[in-house]
């Protein structure tokens, strides 16, 4: 599965929804939200994850123009607790791709493992089971996420 072509099947399935939303959105947030969800879970199904659109802060909703380009949650496997990499390779590669990224352990408890990367456009957490991108999502933000794909959520 392609990070890059799932990103753009989910932007192309929101773009082709815009004045739906949009009416939901004049009548009910909340509604427009749920429309938005249901269109991203669509997606994830044909690419084989459960695929969310956030909108960490109640305005971010009403910019049209960013949605399917930031804010997304990739679930891949929620059973799993740890990387198929060693995590300093999940850490490295994210400062290598991302211009002035710091990458840092996270969530070490209970067995479990993960990583927060912590970079000018915001925060990425990676997760063995999850993806969730906080930011924009800028070609080197995408090519990061497309490099997790093949690597650490790759079936086997």
């Amino acid at each position: 599965m392609g990070f890059a072509e799932m990103a753009e099947d989910l932007r192309r399935a929101l773009a082709a929804d815009t004045a739906q939303v949009r009416l939901l959105l004049a009548r009910s947030p909340a509604s427009a939200y749920a429309r938005i969800v249901e269109i991203g879970e669509g997606v994830g199904r044909m690419h084989g994850v459960r695929l969310v659109v956030n909108f960490p802060g109640k305005e971010k909703i009403r910019d049209h123009s960013m949605y399917g380009r930031r804010d997304l949650s990739v679930i891949v496997d929620r059973g799993r607790t740890r990387f198929p990499v060693p995590r300093s390779e999940v850490k490295a590669e994210a400062e290598r791709r991302i211009p002035g990224a710091r990458a840092e352990d996270a969530y070490m408890y209970e067995g479990k493992e993960g990583v927060k990367v912590f970079h000018a456009g915001g925060r990425i957490d990676v997760l063995p089971h999850s993806l969730h991108i906080w930011c924009e999502l800028t070609p080197e933000v995408s090519a990061y996420c497309a490099w997790l794909m093949g690597r650490v959520y790759a079936r086997p």
